[in-house]
């Protein structure tokens, strides 16, 4: 079982402080648009890895590649302009604090905004993710323990105006990676909860502001999901 904290959209004034540390956490994870030296002051009060996927907010990270520490892009040197330390999950697998996270982030293209796509764009770097975390369950016998995602899936807590559609194509990454947790953020709950919600067996939770979450890994999944 790994504790989590998630967070995304919304900084919460009391985690950006000193009072972070009664959060007993082992991981923590960041579903966009949240400004980069805030999940790094996280990271560091808490002395725990960060996870993150980008949002339509935050800036465009593509491109960029690590080779024992030295920053490229386009084969050029370059300052990488995400948070210090953290792992960039976006169209990727990765193994982090005991669970294995496939990451996707950006949202519906309604402008010309950095991590904004098509629904077509984004079914294609879905099936990317996909064919990653099969070879890993193919390598290992292990599935995917979270999905964590900007937009939510398409009528599975969006919203119906342009830029805060879900993504169909997350309904079909579901069925594939079968996760039995998704998180995302995006959508603001203006004071209004919001629910999770069920899809084919998935738990898709906002987490827009924070959540701290108990998520069983696939190597201990007799473990109950948290309520």
């Amino acid at each position: 079982m790994t504790r989590v904290l998630a967070v995304a959209d919304e900084v919460v004034e009391s985690l950006w402080t000193e009072r972070v540390r009664r959060y007993e956490v082992d991981l923590i994870v960041a579903a966009g648009d949240l400004p980069f030296d805030y999940l790094e002051f996280l990271a560091t009060a808490l002395d725990r890895p960060c996870v993150f996927v980008p949002g339509n907010h935050d800036a465009d990270l593509g491109g960029y590649s690590n080779v024992r520490g030295l920053w490229t892009r386009d084969g050029l040197p370059a300052r990488w302009p995400g948070p210090v330390g953290g792992v960039n999950a976006d169209q990727r697998v990765v193994d982090v604090a005991g669970l294995r996270i496939a990451g996707l982030g950006g949202s519906i293209r309604y402008n010309s905004g950095p991590n904004q796509w098509t629904e077509r764009q984004q079914a294609r770097r879905m099936r990317r993710v996909a064919r990653l975390a099969n070879w890993r369950r193919m390598r290992d016998g292990r599935g995917v323990d979270l999905l964590l995602t900007h937009s939510p899936p398409r009528d599975c807590g969006d919203e119906p105006d342009p830029p805060h559609r879900g993504f169909q194509c997350l309904h079909d990454g579901v069925r594939r990676l079968r996760p039995p947790l998704l998180l995302h953020g995006h959508i603001h709950p203006h004071g209004e909860p919001k629910p999770d919600r069920l899809l084919d067996g998935t738990r898709v939770v906002n987490v827009v502001g924070h959540r701290v979450l108990d998520v069983p890994s696939a190597t201990n999944p007799e473990v109950d999901r948290a309520p």
